[in-house]
């Protein structure tokens, strides 16, 4: 695969391939946009004109001037003093993501940061070195400052870091890749932190496991509607004309091609005194369809904040502006917007699979069971996306509601965005573990009523399920099932299907 030309505009799929191990090059025109902003901030010096971030203290302290000769002494002070994150570590898939994207927006040319810095955040990708970052410890304003200077305590040498698999100090880690320890000059302490990477990161590669757990919903409600011999007559296109809500529209459209021509569908077509399905069956056009427009607007968001500049201060023609770019409101509002959504595809799937194991009105066996009283069959696995489904009721909280004042008030509110992308990828992966479990449940509903076939998009889905899950029989463990098919959908193996 072709490196990722530094500078350019990025989409979640270049995040998610960077987080993947794709390289990434700095191009002789990105090099040189660099290097036209940084005589700006070398002028800056030797006028003695002050400008925050390049001869003054931070934050509150930005009425401390700074001499030449200490702006070295500053920017390292600067980086040690602000790695105070707590926590777990991110995933490596997430770390890379902040570096690839911190050094995208260094190498568009207004943070005044000269080449090289953006040439050690290539390096480290490139080699595989990746900075240890707890995932706890920014407001999402300022900047992600506490998680991206524990990037930018591995490119001074310090710090913690991954490679090959094994933790190492950052000198350690440098100097197995043969990469040389950054000594940050004037305003690159501030501009390799004052970001909101952090929150791109996160939160866009949270995104990429909200979709592929919608997307696997949308399979499971279909193979659910055959499990229950529900109708997809809802689903007529006629009806999503007269509300026409994009993500209505498709998921519509989507699940017609999965039922198409259904024997299961056929073989019930007279005769079934039901009227009308449940609600979790009949509307998910219009629930699923409402989950995916949460999604596509919360991207749309996330990638126009990834072409964004969220540095302060920032280099535009020679000259330096001060302002708010850091400030994480947008992506953290967007982003709690997309965990409500799945709190809700969470909370519709388990609907579906709490009627598939309550018998669905006399069409399937109690709880799935092969022997009902002698087995439990799926009673607790129900029970499960129960769990996990209220659990996401909570993190559908918005972290963009709350601020808590920060640096002596002057930055006084605060989007508190990371929490927003966190709880995200959290509540993905609870959908990502419902949709597996309805999958299961679904599964074995359409195989009781076999000899009949389901419409040949279910089969093809229940093929794809049987591959990672072979069919069992009596009661077993189905903790092993649910955590082989949560792996399907994660890594999109559902999709082919």
């Amino acid at each position: 695969m072709r490196p990722f030309a530094l500078g350019s505009a990025a989409s979640l799929r270049d995040l998610q391939e960077v987080a993947e191990g794709r390289k990434v090059s700095l191009p002789p025109a990105a090099r040189a946009r660099m290097a036209r902003a940084r005589r700006a901030a070398e002028a800056v010096l030797r006028s003695g004109r002050k400008v925050y971030g390049v001869n003054t203290g931070f934050g509150q302290l930005a009425i401390k001037r700074i001499s030449p000769e200490d702006v070295r002494t500053l920017n390292l002070n600067y980086v040690r003093a602000h790695a105070s994150g707590v926590g777990e570590p991110l995933s490596v898939g997430q770390s890379r993501g902040i570096v690839f994207l911190r050094a995208n927006e260094l190498a568009r040319g207004f943070s005044a940061c000269r080449p090289e810095v953006v040439e050690r955040l290539a390096a480290l990708l490139n080699s595989g070195v990746t900075p240890l970052i707890p995932s706890q410890g920014s407001v999402g304003a300022s900047g992600d400052l506490a998680p991206m200077a524990h990037v930018a305590m591995v490119l001074i040498g310090e710090g913690t870091a991954t490679k090959d698999g094994r933790r190492l100090q950052g000198a350690a880690a440098l100097k197995a890749a043969r990469i040389r320890p950054l000594v940050p000059e004037a305003k690159e302490g501030l501009a390799l932190t004052n970001g909101t990477q952090a929150l791109q990161s996160v939160g866009g590669l949270a995104l990429i496991r909200a979709y592929r757990a919608l997307d696997a919903a949308d399979q499971a409600a279909a193979m659910s509607l055959e499990a229950v011999k529900g109708t997809p007559a809802p689903y007529d296109a006629r009806l999503s004309a007269l509300k026409a809500h994009p993500g209505q529209t498709a998921t519509a459209a989507r699940l017609r091609g999965l039922l198409a021509g259904s024997p299961i569908r056929e073989s019930h077509r007279e005769g079934d005194e039901r009227v009308q399905d449940p609600y979790s069956f009949r509307c998910v056009p219009q629930i699923h369809g409402a989950v995916r427009d949460a999604l596509d607007h919360a991207r749309a968001v996330v990638e126009r904040e990834m072409g964004s500049v969220t540095d302060n201060p920032v280099c535009v023609g020679g000259e330096f502006l001060s302002g708010g770019n850091f400030h994480g409101m947008a992506i953290a509002m967007a982003l709690d917007h997309a965990a409500l959504a799945m709190a809700v595809a969470g909370g519709v799937s388990e609907r579906r699979t709490y009627y598939m194991t309550s018998g669905a009105e006399g069409v399937l066996p109690l709880f799935l069971a092969e022997s009902p009283g002698l087995e439990s069959g799926y009673m607790i696995p129900q029970y499960v996306a129960a769990a996990l489904a209220s659990e996401n009721k909570t993190l559908a909280h918005p972290a963009s509601a709350d601020s808590v004042p920060t640096s002596a008030q002057k930055e006084d509110y605060v989007s508190m965005g990371m929490w927003a992308a966190t709880k995200l990828a959290r509540a993905a992966v609870n959908v990502t573990r419902i949709v597996a479990i309805e999958l299961m449940t679904a599964a074995r509903g359409v195989e009781h009523h076999a000899p009949l076939k389901p419409a040949a998009g279910v089969a093809r889905t229940l093929k794809a399920v049987r591959a990672a899950a072979p069919a069992e029989h009596g009661d077993r463990s189905p903790a092993p099932t649910i955590e082989a098919l949560r792996g399907l959908i994660a890594r999109g193996g559902l999709e082919a299907a």
